[in-house]
């Protein structure tokens, strides 16, 4: 399938382009395709390719540098493709998660040919399956890292138009409990596994979760039970039982601490870390994301939430969520954004990189 982008074209135009190319993770070589032609065809920009991932950056000796970062996979097309437009609505997959937002960068990548500060795009493969098949992490991990690396990075990630500054950090551990096996008839003869979660699901009902604020950003932690695994047969007193929980914790706390204060809240319980990811501070004071801000108006608000900003973090720069669309609708059948919010995203962005 080959298509050719107008990268210069109404924003909402182009959405609806990209949308009608479909990319299920792992299946997005034509729209790799489709956007490095274009990208190539502008002639003012230094482009790369890793796999299905496509990289472009200016090179014009400006003080700062700005990395925008979008995914072009989605999650499976659900009976809605084509896209379709009926009024001020764009509807399809991907129209929310996130194809508006790539349009946003590729028109930027078109249209800002004098910046005021340097730029780079990644658009970026297998972002909505598991993470070690990350396009972003690849490209991080490998030799062309240092395209990721600058003064502040904007993941084009469905924000409504609003900043989301930074993003919580995740963990998930898994409380197990043991007894002794028991025909269910003598239970008084085993000791049942599953019952000894009971003290644990008590201190997380009683718990209390922190409310943080970070620049001006509130960050709502969580922690809640999630799974819980046990039994034998009908008859069988359980010797084995696993409580999983997940924690969200605002991002003034990095891995050990949070690994720290849920050993503390589970005390006398063995608890294992199953997997865990860091957050990121969201950095606004940094000057470059201070501009944004005030580019944008209004209140920035914190990430409740995991994103890829967390990786642009831990390469030591500040990161902000910023994009078209309702989050609540990304990866649903009825997915489909407001096309001003496309217009909006585009605009706010091309005055903060050109200053008019």
């Amino acid at each position: 399938m080959t298509v050719e982008l107008d990268l210069s074209a109404d924003p909402v135009d182009l959405t609806a382009v990209l949308v009608d190319v479909p990319s299920v993770s792992e299946n997005e070589a034509d729209l790799a395709d489709a956007v490095e032609r274009g990208l190539r065809g502008l002639g003012h920009l230094e482009v790369t390719r890793s796999g299905n991932t496509v990289l472009a950056r200016t090179n014009l000796g400006r003080e700062r540098r700005v990395v925008f970062a979008g995914h072009i996979d989605t999650v499976p097309i659900n009976d809605n493709l084509p896209s379709r437009r009926e009024g001020e609505i764009l509807h399809g997959c991907g129209t929310v998660d996130m194809k508006g937002g790539d349009a946003v960068m590729l028109h930027l990548a078109a249209t800002v040919t004098e910046p005021r500060h340097d730029l780079t795009f990644v658009f970026y493969d297998c972002e909505e399956i598991d993470a070690s098949r990350n396009g972003l992490g690849r490209i991080e991990r490998g030799e062309l890292k240092d395209w990721l690396l600058g003064d502040v990075a904007v993941v084009c990630e469905p924000s409504n138009g609003v900043i989301e500054a930074g993003c919580q950090g995740t963990m998930r551990i898994e409380i197990r409990t043991t007894g002794k096996r028991a025909h269910t008839a003598r239970a008084w003869m085993g000791v049942n596994a599953i019952h000894a979660l009971g003290e644990a699901l008590r201190r997380l009902e009683a718990y209390e979760p922190r409310i943080v604020q970070i620049d001006g950003c509130t960050y709502h932690e969580g922690l809640q039970a999630v799974k819980i695994e046990g039994g034998v047969a009908g008859n069988v007193v359980p010797d084995d039982a696993v409580l999983t929980i997940n924690h969200r914790f605002a991002p003034d706390r990095d891995l050990a601490a949070a690994e720290k204060h849920l050993r503390e809240v589970f005390d006398g319980f063995d608890v294992k870390v199953v997997d865990h990811a860091a957050g990121a501070l969201p950095g606004l004071h940094a000057p470059a994301a201070k501009e944004l801000v005030e580019a944008a108006g209004g209140q920035p608000v914190g990430k409740l939430g995991w994103t890829d900003v967390a990786r642009f973090a831990a390469l030591g720069m500040p990161a902000v969520n910023f994009g078209p669309g309702d989050p609540t609708l990304a990866h649903t059948k009825e997915e489909h954004v407001h096309v001003r919010q496309i217009s909006d995203c585009a605009r706010v962005l091309g005055r903060w990189l050109t200053g008019a």
